[in-house]
């Protein structure tokens, strides 16, 4: 199972109003894509890449567009932690 947390969904809402500004089908079409990505990680958890920032093997990473899709692999279930803008400095503090 694939859980998101409040503040991963808070910010894949903000990019969605963000991208919708300009283009209301850009950003479902980004929106969507974001989620789509993580379908399927808890099967192939270690997919993604680990975070170069944390260098811990359960946080890992996927790309999507211009964005990180940064989570957790926990013991039964996979945690989407945060989606960020990848050319946004990233800190550990950014995943709560």
């Amino acid at each position: 199972m694939v859980k998101w947390t409040d503040h991963a969904l808070a910010q894949l809402r903000h990019i969605h109003d963000y991208i919708a500004h300009d283009s209301p089908f850009y950003a479902k079409r980004v929106s969507v894509e974001i989620v789509r990505k993580t379908v399927g990680l808890d099967d192939s958890p270690y997919l993604g890449r680990k975070v170069p920032e944390l260098n811990e093997e359960h946080i890992r990473e996927l790309a999507s567009y211009s964005y990180r899709i940064i989570y957790e692999i926990k013991t039964s279930y996979v945690e989407i932690l945060a989606v960020v803008h990848k050319r946004r400095d990233f800190a550990p503090e950014d995943l709560s």
